[in-house]
Formats: structure tokens, sequence, C-alpha cells
């Protein structure tokens, strides 16, 4: 087999067990039972990758847990990011074999901590692993760039031979992938070994992770809140150092949000930049808004290094929607980027206002932009409300029909019942003409806020618009399980297609906080504007989110992915140079 050629033929080992076709006598309690059973007879073929400790159910911060049994060197690989690994492997100092060991050695502590995984392939991996490992040692060449890195995928991203679930009872054990997503395709042929499927919520439609196949998905800086969705079983895994990159999806926030919450950087791109055939999911062939495939990582570096190998093997090519854009480097690197940005802060969205710690965040980082010699200037919202009425009128063109008729045999966990809710017309599908109109009312909202960041260039002293948005990415930091209310700090730039991409900004501490004096009119005070906002007011209390991550938002213009980072690069050292008195 050539060492760049297609791995996905090695096959899980016991395909005996998969769920029949027909599953109209089998109860969904009976179909979860059979997969966690699956994924725990592959955890349990590697006892010495169990945690020997006893953690008790009630104990909520465990991210150290993960990494407490590793040997020296095997924390030495796990600490490190994506971008390093690639190179220490290329240089020998790290075999394929072990790396991949060391962080199965991870992920199976962290699965059993936060039930984070869906699939488990460690052989499969540790196969693949050995091939690179045989190919560099006689030939002195890496296969590719992500020659021997580890990449944890999505669960409903297929992955040939593995199940693609999706978080539904009805598609548990029907549907094993006879081909892998051209973005794990890709990631074989630049070297990358995958060795896990990670957890997605029922729908995939939700900010939070949980499904009646295996349940709720724990955030391990404390247990008793979401690591959010849909991608959490990636935010989980990766912020303990079970994964050094992730693949996930994100149509209204859902890379962002569980990134942001684990203290992780993740990006959404426009659509049509990053690869997105071979995904599974309700609403397939439906168009009005779509979702977005990008990385979470634990650097910024490492959402370049994804991107820049995601446009090496020309994805374009076999995927007709993806657009011919190459690349660019040089832009991440600095070419074109200001020595002093103008960069606009969205303090409050008009709905919600963020919690505390959130705009605590974006005034240090307003300082640190402002000590550094950047210019900072307030983004006005426009139409938050309305953008969140319209997209889930595109959301659920059908009137969620579909989401029902896959839903008929098992119970709609919290956030699915919360997401039904949403969805509008009465629960009818729309007409064509409807959904004509529908199309015409976005593109029209998209010119009013593309028209918006224009007008900026009449409020910076450069005379140029804004270089970027920094805003909240949530209003609140990850929240306790099943009280998500509000999307519309990340669905607003679904709504738009513009690049996002969100950034660790610290922990919270309950003990002796206090809150940053804001300067008065930039956020709401009042009596609660709506519904929404008087829950989530509610829910403020330092106690509730000790020890969640901090973080942040930037938003790029559309198909400016490579820009965006770039501001990012420079928002970053300003951070890193300031002194906050």
């Amino acid at each position: 087999m050539p060492p760049n050629g297609d791995f996905s033929t090695i096959m899980p080992g016991d395909t005996s067990k998969h769920i029949q076709p027909s599953t109209t006598s089998v109860s969904w309690q009976e179909v979860s039972k059979i997969k966690m059973a699956e994924r725990e007879e592959r955890l349990a073929q590697r006892p010495e990758w169990r945690l020997k400790a006893i953690v008790p159910p009630q104990q909520h911060d465990v991210s150290k847990h993960p990494t407490s049994e590793l040997t020296p060197r095997e924390l030495e690989i796990v600490r490190l990011d994506a971008t390093a690994i690639a190179d220490a492997i290329r240089t020998r100092q790290y075999s394929a074999v072990e790396t991949l060991k060391a962080f199965c050695h991870v992920a199976s502590i962290a699965q059993d901590l936060t039930n984070c995984l869906t699939e488990v392939c460690f052989d499969e991996g540790l196969s693949r692993a050995q091939e690179l490992d045989r190919y560099l040692e006689e030939t002195g060449q890496v296969v590719g760039p992500l020659h021997g890195v580890p990449v944890s995928i999505k669960d409903h991203i297929r992955v040939k031979g593995h199940d693609t679930s999706t978080g539904y009872i009805a598609w548990a054990g029907h549907t094993v992938a006879e081909k892998d997503a051209v973005v794990v395709d890709i990631l074989r042929r630049a070297g990358a070994v995958i060795y896990v499927k990670t957890a997605n919520p029922q729908t995939l439609l939700s900010l939070e992770t949980n499904n009646n196949i295996y349940g709720r998905t724990l955030n391990p800086f404390n247990r008793s809140l979401t690591p959010g969705g849909s991608s959490g079983g990636e935010s989980a895994l990766i912020a303990v150092h079970g994964s050094p990159l992730g693949i996930g999806t994100d149509i209204g926030g859902s890379i962002r949000i569980p990134a942001v919450y684990m203290g992780l950087y993740g990006l959404k791109g426009s659509v049509g930049r990053l690869p997105h055939a071979g995904l599974m999911g309700s609403h397939d062939g439906m168009d009005a808004i779509v979702g977005a495939l990008g990385p979470l990582a634990t650097s910024a570096r490492d959402l370049a290094l994804f991107c820049h190998v995601m446009s090496q093997y020309e994805p374009w090519l076999v995927e007709p929607p993806l657009l011919e854009i190459p690349w660019r480097q040089e832009v991440v690197d600095g070419e074109g980027i200001p020595d002093k940005l103008s960069i606009a802060i969205l303090w409050d969205d008009g709905v919600v206002t963020p919690h505390p710690p959130i705009l605590d965040a974006l005034q240090r980082t307003q300082d640190a932009l402002t000590a550094a010699g950047h210019e900072v200037i307030t983004w006005e919202p426009i139409d938050h409300q309305e953008a969140w009425d319209l997209i889930t009128k595109l959301y659920f063109l059908d009137g969620g029909e579909e989401y029902r008729e896959v839903l008929q045999n098992e119970p709609w966990v919290s956030q699915t019942e919360w997401i039904m809710s949403q969805v509008p017309n009465g629960g009818k599908p729309y007409s064509v003409a409807e959904i004509f109109k529908l199309n015409l009312e976005r593109e029209a909202f998209r010119a009013k806020v593309a028209a918006h960041w224009n007008a900026t260039k009449a409020r910076t002293t450069s005379g140029r618009h804004v270089d970027a948005i920094l805003s909240p990415a949530a209003a609140t930091l990850a929240p306790p399980h099943d009280t998500t209310r509000w999307w519309g700090y990340t669905s607003y730039w679904n709504l738009m297609d513009y690049s996002a991409v969100v950034f660790p900004a610290g922990r919270f501490h309950a003990t002796g906080y206090r809150s940053v004096t804001l300067r008065g009119g930039v956020v709401h005070t009042g009596e609660p504007r709506n519904d929404k906002e008087y829950f989530i007011r509610a829910q403020w209390d330092p106690k509730t989110y000790n020890n969640a991550p901090v973080g942040l938002q930037l938003v790029g213009r559309r198909l400016n992915e490579e820009r965006l980072l770039g501001v990012l690069r420079r928002v970053e050292e300003a951070i890193a140079t300031y002194h906050d008195p």
C-alpha cells in the first residue's frame, strides 16, 4: 500500500454486533446499550490506559486527571500543539506510534470522566502509525504535512468502516461509512492518524452535547456545566490533551461555542472554503443556510495549518461547490495586515447583555489594543433579534418535519425540545414561493450589515473600515446543562456567512471576583428587554461558573479567513505585551 494511499480500508475487527437494519422491535434503550457496550469493549482492550484513581461523581473539576498518570515523555507529547507534533515526528524526536499511544491514553481517561467519545479505533490508528514510522525510516521522508499527527473526528463526519450515528437512535448501526468524507480523505493523505470519533448531540442543532445513544458529554473544568455543542465531544477531548486537533462543524455556533467554553481556538470559515462533502445530518440538500466545517485546536497556528493542508490537496477538484481559493499563509503571517488595527467591539447585541466575566474580557482586550496603539470603536448592533427570527426560518424550511420523523422512536432530549420550540410558521413547511421570499430577505439582510460595516470608515481615524469585530461568542460562560437559551452572538455570523474565530481569554475564578467598571451606555443595565434576557440574567451567580474558561470571538469578512487569522495574531500580540495596572 502506498504511504499516501487510502488507509481507510482497515475495518473494525468485529462487525457482528452491529444493530440489524430493522429496529422496529428494538427499544431505544436497547440500541443505546448495544452501542455503549461496543465502545466499552474497545476501550477495555487497553486497561493500561484507564484511570487507576477513583474520581467521585460529585467532583466538578477533573481536568488534570486525564494526564495525571502519563510518563514524563508522554506528557511532553500531549502538551504539544499539532504543528509542533508534526515537526517533532518529522525530525524523529518522537515516533508516530508513541505519539498516538500517548493521546490514546489520555482519550481513554477523558472518556471515562466526560463521556466524549463515540467510535474508538485505537488499533486501526496504531496500524497506520506503524506504517508511517516504517516509511519515514526507509525513505527519510514524511508522507505529508501531518505525518503521524493524531486527529479526532466529530461523529457525523464519515470515517470509512465506522458508524455515523450522528446522535440519532434511528441511525445507530445503520450508517457504517463506505467511504471517507472529503476532509478525512485529505487528512489521511496528509499523514494524519484517525483514532477516535467524538460525541455530538441529538439533531446536531444544539449548543450542548447530549443524545440518547451515549448520553451527556460533560465539561472537564466543571462537570456541572456543558462543554458546548454540537462539537462538544471534540472540545472536551482537546481541552484535556486527548487530541491535538479536532474537526467540527458549525451552522449556528457549533465550532465556536464548544471551543470558547473549553478555552480553545476554533474557526468557522465561510461556506465553500473548506471541504464539507461526506457529512451526515438532517436537511441534507437544504442550502438556504449551510454549515461550515472547521478545526478546533490548542493554538491559532494549528487553525492555519489545517486550512493550509486542506487547500494543498485541492478539494475543489472533487467537491464542486468549493471555491478554488488557495490558502495564503503569507497573509496569516502579516502581509497586508495593518500595523495599527481598527477594531470594533460589540458589547451588547441588543437582545441579551453578556455576563460580567465576558464583559471583563472585552474591556481587558480593549485596554490591551489601545495600549498597543490600535484603534477601538464600538460596533453598534443591528437587528440581532430579527436575524434570529430569519435564521430559524431557514433552519426549519420543512417546519421541522425531518427532525420529528427521525426522532419518532426516541424521546427528545431537553435541548431538542428547546430548539423545536423555536420552529416558526406553526410547524408547517414553507411553500416554494415563501422560500424564494426568505432567500431575498437573507440577501437584503446581508447587504444591510455589509453596508453597516463599510460605514465604519467614517468613524475611524485611519479612514479605513474596521479590520474585524471583537465580540462575545455567547452571553454566558459554559452554562449549566440544559439551560442554553440564546445563540445570537454566533448564529448571526452564520446568517452573514462571515468568517469567525474564537480564542481563549483566561479562566474564571469565583472566589473574590469583582467585575470591572464599564463606561456608561456600553451595555443595557435596565429591566430585562425580553424573556431570554430575564432568564440569562437570573442565571448569573459567580459560584455557578467557577473554573470555566473565558473566551472571545473575532469576526472577519466573508472568505477572509487568512486575514482574520492575521488580525487575530496582532490582537494576541497586544494582549501578550499588555500589563494590566
